[in-house]
Formats: structure tokens, C-alpha cells, sequence
């Protein structure tokens, strides 16, 4: 009788935890598609909301539409923000495997990040002094292809949408006026001529004509002839027209209510806002005053290599002799936009022959130079640069600027091409593009990391024969001082109370920037604060990752296998990036 009860018993026990593995399989295999689900939700969401975007990845469905920016389209999407944190509060983490528990702690930060800039009311920017939405829709022609008359057409829809487009971006602008969120006058100066280019008499000079310029064969002169003219007609009767009234609106309503000082305290809750910008760029939790002081430590040991660089070149005088010097003598500046053109363009392609040293995977996207419009160069950075299409119907392009020739040294054009271009920025981002990661890691990212990664590229040309010539590598260290001084002045600025004279006058002091160069620069962190720090922070802890790699593994070290692996998982936070690192050297620590 006690055999027949023990056995069952035994059957109980058996069927409850063969039931309570059958649940727990079934919960686990829920909470990872519960997941996935979400982040498919969130990617059909934001190409809904973002249609510019969806182009640039060559989706279809999108093309004849813009973004919408009212206030009530922001507070929507922060809405469904709050839905999708929600949700994700929902997901059993523990049931996740690695790779899936990576893309949860990445994706929710995001979220997180996004709701703590809405509560700040980072919105209310929606211009800089190097950006604005109607910089981004005048660059619209030339980041959108025109293979077949549908691409015509929805390009024709999009012109005919600016004036919604462009209403509901001043409404923004003025609320940002009304409520205190206006950018310093110094910064701003000259501003309204990104707007003004675009107001033209004559069609053929506008920028949203050159579509209409070439056709493919394939459409006939007749049906060319009728986009032409409709083209025509929406450019000279419905956008300039919108471009005045933006014109009007700033230098009449924006412009006159400027704030005379500079920096995000200023801001209301400015103390708090910056703080959270800090945050988000390093993706730390390191504070404004640990980021000032490590700049002023990193301005220290910089400026000691670049003595010894002045000592190597006999110079017969003080650093500030030395950088007057550099700043001066016309030997170093090119005379023609198409000396610097062709100058860069030697540069990218010898730096494509020495890859293969340092990479064991190539993007297969390519890359090409060009100069930077003439409608925002005088106000902006000396180079950037914007990533191809994924689908490969456009590749990646480095911009130079060619304006101001003066205040462009070729001795610092190593650096800046290695950054830009390859092994820099083209190099990552087309990487990053053509991975199986989710779609919010494959074509989103963090700017420690990107920038991170493009400063670090600079320093990889002492290990493929560049910076041969003792004035290209002072020039690298002066691109390096000049990102260690951003550390300085963006948190001096906008957290310790310092004028933009005074961020002028130490960039001026320690890096060998043009005083051209150096006052953009410093116009652009008060308009962006934040952003300015990532660089510096990024370069340094991948630096750090490297001389841990290296001196674990020792002779067994090899860079092509470090740099894919750093790499393949796209552009990640500080924290991922080093746990990634870790788990990828521990097996081989012998």
C-alpha cells in the first residue's frame, strides 16, 4: 500500500514540475518574443514618424512625406515613448540570452534618455548655429536619388509639403521664446544667411532645382518637360515663399530676444538640463566638474608632446611663437579650394591602401569627397561626414571645407581625413550598416562611441606611415588638444560660469587652430552643449580597452582581430563596450 502511495506521490511531484518547466519554457520563450515584438513596434513606429529617415534607408512607402513637428506630434511621440517603457517594464530580463540582454539594456537606456529629454524640453531647440530644419530639407536634393519619374514625383510632394512643415516648426520656436529656451546672441550672428541663400529670384538658382537639371533617358523630353515645370512652379510659389517667412520670423521674433549670456545654466533648470546632457553624450554617470578636470590633466600631457615636436623642428622661440607661426606663414594654407580638394583626396587614398593592416573585414560601401555647400559652410565645422544608403545606391560621402582657405592648414589634414573618412567614420558607420544587429543598433548609435572611435582613427596613422613630417603630427596633436580642450570649454561654459572670450582664449592658448576655426568651434558648443565632450571621453576609454587587450594577450595581440571585434557590434555605450571586450578576451587569456 505504501509502494503504491510513494509511487503516487512521485507521479505528483513529477507532473507539477514537469508542468512548472512547461510554464517557465513557455514564459521565457514568451518574454523573448514579447521583446522582439516590441522593438519590431518601435522600428515600424519611427519610420512612420520619421519618413526622412526611412528614405535614407531606401524603404519605400515614404518618400512623398516629412516628419511631422508640431507640439502635438512631440508630445505623441513621447506618449509612445512612455507606452514602449511600459512594456518593456513587462519582460522577464532573466529570461533573456546575452546577445538579446545587450539589445534590452541598450534599447532602454534610449528610451530612458528620450524621456529625460522631453522632461527637460530639449525640443525646444530645434535650431543650432550649424543646424536647422531648413538646412536639412535644403540638403534634401542632393541625399535623395532620381532613378525613375516616381522619384520626381515624390520629390515635387515633399516641396509642396514644406509650408505644413516649416509652420510647425516656428510655432516651436516661438513657444522656446515664450518659455526662456532661446540661444545666446554671439553664436547666432550671421544666421538668418543659411536662410536667405535660399531666397532666390530665378528658379534655376535655387538648390531644389538641380533634380530637375539631369533626367534618366528612359523618361521622354515631354514628360521632362512637365516635371520641370511643375518642379518649378511649387519651388518659386510655395517654398521660397516659406523660406521668408522662416527669414522673417527669426530676424524679427527670434534673433532680437537672444540671451546676452552664454551657457545651459542659464537655460531654466539649466544646472540639471546639462547635466543630463553630460550623461547622455559619455554615457556615464560621470559629472561636468570630473569631465572639466580630466580636460585640464589631458591639455597637461598634450602639451608636453607637442613641446617635444617643437624641439624636434629647432624652433627658435615659445609655444605661442610656435602657434603664431603655424597660423601665419601661408607655406602651410592651400591657395586653391582644388589644392585642398586634391591634397585630402591623396591622403584618403593612400590611408585605403594601408587598411588591410588593420582590419580583417571591410565595409563593401564606398566612400567620396566632397565640399562642403556654400550656403552653411562659413558657419560650420571643417569637415564632416554623412553615410551612404544601405542599400548601396549611395555611398558615403567626406565633406571638406572649402571656404575661408586661410584658416584651413594642410598640416592638420592627415588627422582630419583619417577621421572622416578612413578608418574613421566611413569606416564604422558602413560597418555597422551591413550587420545582422536589430535596426535600432544597426542605424542608430552613440556619439562617444562614433566620435570616440573617429579620434582614436586619428592615432592609428602613427602605425601606417603617416605623420611623417614633424608639422602633420603637431597637427595631430593639436586635433588632439583640441578635442581635450572641449572637455574644458563645453562644461567651463555651460556648468562653471565661464564666457565665450575665455573659451576662445584657452582654445586659442593650447591647440594651433586657426582663430577662425577656434571661435566656430566654440559657437557651435554653446548651441550644442553636451555633444562637444563625447569625443575626448570615447577616444580615451578605447584606449584604455586596447592597453588592456594588449597586455593580456601580449605577443599573441593582434590589432586586425581587436579592431573587428570592436567594431561588429556597432556603436555602443562606454559600459557595453567594455563588458563586450571583456567577454570576447577572456577565453583567449591563456
Amino acid at each position: 500500500m505504501m509502494r503504491k502511495i510513494l509511487i503516487a506521490l512521485i507521479g505528483i511531484v513529477l507532473a507539477v514540475l514537469l508542468g512548472f518547466l512547461f510554464l517557465t519554457g513557455f514564459a521565457v520563450a514568451d518574454s523573448r518574443s514579447n521583446f522582439q515584438k516590441i522593438l519590431k513596434d518601435h522600428w515600424q513606429e519611427g519610420l512612420r514618424n520619421g519618413p526622412e529617415f526611412a528614405t535614407s534607408l531606401g524603404l519605400k512607402g515614404y518618400a512623398d512625406k516629412l516628419r511631422g513637428g508640431s507640439l502635438q506630434d512631440i508630445v505623441a511621440r513621447d506618449k509612445y515613448n512612455r507606452i514602449i517603457l511600459k512594456r518593456l517594464s513587462t519582460i522577464k530580463v532573466s529570461s533573456l540570452d546575452a546577445e538579446a540582454l545587450i539589445n534590452f539594456k541598450l534599447f532602454k537606456r534610449a528610451r530612458e534618455m528620450q524621456k529625460e529629454a522631453y522632461d527637460f524640453k530639449s525640443y525646444l531647440f530645434p535650431i543650432t548655429n550649424r543646424e536647422g530644419w531648413h538646412m536639412s530639407f535644403a540638403s534634401m536634393p542632393a541625399r535623395s536619388s532620381y532613378r525613375k519619374e516616381e522619384d520626381y514625383i515624390n520629390y515635387i510632394k515633399r516641396l509642396k509639403e514644406y509650408p505644413r512643415y516649416n509652420k510647425e516648426r516656428i510655432e516651436i520656436l516661438a513657444l522656446a521664446i515664450k518659455e526662456g529656451y532661446v540661444h545666446a546672441c554671439e553664436p547666432m550672428k550671421g544666421y538668418e544667411k543659411s536662410i536667405s541663400t535660399h531666397i532666390v529670384t530665378e528658379v534655376k538658382k535655387s538648390n531644389f532645382y538641380k533634380p530637375f537639371e539631369t533626367f534618366p533617358k528612359f523618361i521622354s523630353d515631354k514628360r521632362q518637360d512637365e516635371l520641370r515645370e511643375e518642379g518649378a512652379q511649387v519651388i518659386m510659389n510655395i517654398v521660397i515663399p516659406e523660406y521668408q517667412r522662416m527669414y522673417d520670423f527669426y530676424t524679427e521674433k527670434y534673433a532680437p530676444k537672444c540671451m546676452d549670456r552664454v551657457g545651459a545654466q542659464y537655460w531654466p533648470n539649466g544646472k540639471a538640463y546639462y547635466e543630463h546632457r553630460v550623461r547622455n553624450y559619455t554615457t556615464t554617470n560621470i559629472t561636468p566638474q570630473k569631465v572639466h578636470d580630466k580636460g585640464l590633466s589631458e591639455v597637461v600631457r598634450i602639451r608636453r608632446e607637442m613641446m617635444d615636436v617643437i624641439k624636434q623642428v629647432k624652433f627658435k622661440g615659445d609655444f605661442k611663437a610656435f602657434l603664431k607661426y603655424l597660423r601665419t606663414d601661408p607655406k602651410f594654407y592651400p591657395k586653391t579650394k582644388e589644392e585642398l580638394v586634391a591634397y585630402v583626396s591623396r591622403i584618403a587614398k593612400k590611408m585605403d591602401g594601408q587598411m588591410p593592416k588593420l582590419f580583417g573585414r571591410l565595409p563593401r560601401l564606398p566612400y567620396g569627397i566632397k565640399e562642403i555647400p556654400a550656403d552653411i559652410a562659413p558657419k560650420t565645422t571643417v569637415a564632416y561626414y554623412n553615410g551612404g544608403s544601405p542599400d548601396g545606391t549611395r555611398a558615403g560621402f567626406y565633406f571638406i571645407n572649402t571656404s575661408k582657405l586661410k584658416s584651413r592648414p594642410l598640416y592638420t589634414m592627415e588627422a582630419l581625413t583619417l577621421h572622416e573618412a578612413v578608418p574613421g567614420h566611413h569606416m564604422q558607420i558602413a560597418l555597422k550598416n551591413e550587420t545582422d544587429l536589430p535596426n535600432f543598433r544597426r542605424y542608430g548609435g552613440y556619439t562617444v562611441f562614433t566620435e570616440g572611435w573617429g579620434l582614436y582613427s586619428e592615432r592609428l596613422g602613427l602605425e601606417t606611415g603617416f605623420y611623417q613630417d614633424p608639422y602633420s603630427n603637431f597637427g595631430r596633436l593639436s586635433y588632439e588638444m583640441w578635442r581635450a580642450c572641449r572637455l574644458v570649454v563645453d562644461t567651463g561654459m555651460h556648468y562653471l560660469g565661464w564666457s565665450r572670450q575665455k573659451a576662445i582664449d584657452f582654445m586659442s592658448e593650447n591647440t594651433a587652430l586657426s582663430i577662425h576655426n577656434i571661435t566656430a568651434e566654440v559657437d557651435r558648443y554653446i548651441t550644442w552643449p553636451g555633444q562637444a565632450v563625447a569625443y575626448k571621453t570615447g577616444e580615451l576609454e578605447i584606449r584604455k580597452i586596447r592597453a588592456k587587450v594588449e597586455k593580456a594577450l601580449g605577443k599573441d595581440f593582434d590589432v586586425r582581430k581587436f579592431h573587428d571585434e570592436l567594431l561588429r557590434h556597432g556603436s555602443v555605450p562606454i559600459g557595453t563596450l567594455i563588458e563586450i571586450m571583456d567577454i570576447w578576451l577572456k577565453p583567449q587569456v591563456k
